[in-house]
């Protein structure tokens, strides 16, 4: 298991490289010059130039690209054009509130998931499969900011039990944080729930029609134990691979929601970075983006070996 870690992580090397410079060329290539926000409409273009100069921003792109690349690699993102600060200290004071959001969004997406695809497989075709595929094709379509106003009007502004923004640490007073983290997490799960319920769906149905399945019905075990021992567990195979990346898409796609409610995370910072044309910022937060993606994916493919046993012996054999 550990040689497949090894070579899992090697695999991720070339991916993480293209991505960096993807990511360096498309914030490169966005309209607007950082140093003459940062010198001012009023600034003379030789105040702009000696900013440019300061800032590196002369030298050829290439050469600008490796430095970049250079610092990352030993743990320097560099250093915010607007407030002066380490971009790895702006992101770390960030991110635990991104991640608060992600986390209480995946716990709601689950629950509804997850509760929603076992009860439209198992009624299959009856009213219930029928309400609830309506329901998540309808909440995949809808936008997630969409959602967060008409939270922020019904349970803030209609009934007054929510506030409509702003963001308290679950360390300072874990009551008023959750008020505080409901609405921005009901309306960032409202997709990722229904996802996963399709796709919990569809995978219970393919499980149902195997024949050990059938078999064990007519063996006589009980229908809750058939489903609860053996379609489950198979089902979650699929599904496992879903979870890991709509939880990666929470982290990273919860730009807006935070933007709508006011949330201080990594995706509030990436949209004033933009604004302010703040590459290291920008950079930073999106490398680190992609770092989860491929950390999460790991992760998946290491839980596989939990719920399927059949993969352990496959990845113990390759080693």
């Amino acid at each position: 298991m550990t040689r497949y870690i090894v070579q899992r992580a090697i695999q991720a090397l070339p991916v993480l490289l293209i991505s960096s410079i993807g990511i360096f060329l498309i914030v490169h290539l966005v309209p607007g010059d950082p140093a003459l926000v940062i010198a001012g409409p009023d600034a003379t273009p030789e105040a702009v130039a000696s900013v440019r100069t300061n800032l590196g921003l002369d030298e050829p792109l290439w050469n600008q690209f490796f430095v970049w690349l250079g610092n990352v690699f030993t743990g320097d993102f560099g250093t915010s054009y607007i407030s002066n600060l380490a971009v790895s200290e702006l992101i770390a004071s960030r991110l635990p509130a991104t991640v608060q959001l992600a986390v209480a969004a995946l716990l709601i997406s689950v629950v509804l998931g997850f509760l929603g695809g076992v009860l439209a497989a198992v009624f299959e075709s009856r009213p219930i499969d029928w309400m609830i595929s309506s329901t998540s094709a309808v909440s995949i379509a809808v936008p997630e900011f969409w959602v967060g106003i008409l939270l922020i009007l019904g349970g803030a502004l209609y009934l007054g039990i929510l506030p409509p923004g702003g963001y308290v640490s679950f360390a300072e007073d874990p009551l008023q944080a959750a008020s505080f983290i409901l609405l921005p997490a009901l309306a960032l799960s409202v997709n990722t729930a229904a996802v996963l319920a399709r796709f919990m769906r569809s995978s219970m149905l393919e499980v149902f029609g195997e024949d050990y399945i059938r078999t064990a019905e007519a063996k006589g075990v009980r229908p809750h134990l058939v489903v609860t021992q053996h379609v489950l567990r198979n089902a979650l195979i699929p599904v496992l691979t879903i979870l890991g990346i709509q939880f990666g898409r929470l982290l990273g796609g919860s730009i807006v929601i935070e933007t709508v409610f006011a949330w201080p995370g990594i995706g509030r910072l990436l949209v004033d970075s933009i604004s302010n044309r703040d590459y290291s910022v920008v950079q930073g937060v999106m490398l680190l983006l992609v770092v989860i993606f491929v950390v999460i994916n790991l992760i998946v493919d290491l839980l596989y070996g939990a719920v399927d046993p059949r993969v352990r012996l496959l990845t113990g054999r390759s080693t």
